[in-house]
């Protein structure tokens, strides 16, 4: 729990009341491996912290699902746009370890935004966050090849292949197995 104060101080200095206010209301929820922690056509409630774990965000598709993000220990995540606009998410969130996560309710946060002096800032910098990491991912998949995309995201997140499996990756770099076992190949 430290932790998430930690994280938080780095952005904005915290009271020991602002702490309070935000951890009394934090619920520890844990996910086995495989499990949904959003199912598509679901409201999003919960703005959650990774205590432990990785999350993969999808579109669930007959054939292939569609990965389009990863979230790790010590993130942020969300149905964000769910959590926004109260309305049903159209993808739906996996825990692809054993997963626990720290949350708050959506009515909650609008608590802490009105009674801290916190509250706004941090949810300025997480909204911040998350715009820059889909703003760069977007540009990737329009400017990069697959084999750059490729690189860039062991580059920036070298954890990924010992956790998560080739057919996820595939399938959030925008490439077919077979193109990414000629990339590896050619790169090896």
């Amino acid at each position: 729990m430290e932790y998430i104060r930690k994280q938080f101080e780095e952005i904005f200095p915290m009271t020991d009341q602002d702490w309070q206010s935000f951890y009394t209301k934090l619920i520890k929820q844990e996910f086995p491996k495989g499990s949904l922690i959003l199912k598509e056509g679901q409201r999003e409630n919960y703005l959650s912290f990774i205590d432990r774990g990785i999350i993969r965000y999808y579109i669930p598709k007959p054939e292939n699902d569609l990965t389009f993000g990863f979230s790790f220990e010590g993130e942020f995540t969300s149905g964000y746009d769910s959590f926004l606009t109260r309305s049903d998410a159209q993808y739906s969130i996996e825990a692809l370890t054993d997963t626990t996560l720290w949350r708050l309710t959506y009515d909650d946060l609008q608590i802490i935004y009105n009674t801290t002096s916190m509250g706004n800032v941090i949810g300025r910098i997480f909204s911040e966050r998350l715009f820059l990491l889909k703003f760069k991912r977007e540009l990737s998949l329009l400017a990069d090849t697959a084999e750059q995309r490729y690189l860039k995201l062991f580059k920036e997140r070298p954890n990924l292949i010992q956790y998560i499996p080739l057919k996820y990756i595939c399938s959030y770099i925008g490439i077919t197995p077979q193109a990414l076992s000629r990339i590896r190949r050619r790169i090896s």
